[in-house]
């Protein structure tokens, strides 16, 4: 059976736990975090200002591109939502955040970007390939699997005192269920595959 998510309701008219789901969801996005997470592992990278500067340029091509591209679909009414609710209308945008990704990919190379930088935009780049090959066939979250990816790197990067950060990965997956984008399946496998990025930046790093 094909598995169709009901249109949000409107924040007007949603319940207080609509309410605080629809929050949660906007706030901890997939864009969002792909880009705190850049910033965080390139000051990280180098304890500078350079290597903020390394996060802002992957963010631009892993973030911010992504984002453009789906609100310009959103725009144009060939996407529902900017959160894209409807299977198949993922591939398209998808697939041309794959080649934004490997854009930046490229471009760190060339410019010599830091090691934990480069592994971190090919483990998004990896985590990006499981999302789309899983989409094409059943409709993954999107949401908690970037959710868990970054949880798992935050941990490899920083260590235990990242552990909190999975009570966001949480709370993600409580807004997706209450706004009944997806169900528990969804919600638990789109979080493991999340570690298919976080191995990959694990070897690369």
């Amino acid at each position: 059976m094909t598995f169709t998510p009901p249109a949000p309701p409107a924040f007007s008219e949603s319940t207080p736990a609509q309410k605080a789901a629809k929050i949660i969801t906007d706030a901890l996005a997939p864009a969002n975090l792909v880009i705190a997470l850049l910033l965080l592992v390139g000051w990280h990278s180098t304890r500078s200002w350079a290597g903020l500067g390394w996060g802002l340029l992957a963010a631009l091509f892993c973030g911010v591109v992504p984002i453009g591209i789906v609100l310009l679909g959103v725009k144009r009414g060939e996407l529902t939502d900017k959160h894209i609710r409807v299977r198949r209308q993922r591939v398209v945008p998808m697939t041309l955040s794959l080649i934004s990704v490997a854009a930046g990919i490229t471009l760190l190379h060339v410019l010599n970007a830091p090691a934990d930088v480069s592994a971190l935009v090919v483990a998004m780049l990896v985590g990006l390939v499981s999302s789309l090959l899983v989409t094409i066939g059943w409709q993954i979250s999107i949401h908690n699997s970037v959710a868990g990816g970054t949880v798992m790197i935050l941990l490899l990067a920083f260590g235990p005192r990242m552990l909190p950060a999975a009570l966001a990965a949480a709370a993600i997956g409580w807004s997706r269920i209450i706004l009944k984008a997806h169900t528990n399946a969804q919600i638990l496998a789109g979080t493991a595959l999340g570690g298919t990025a976080a191995l990959t930046f694990a070897l690369l790093r």
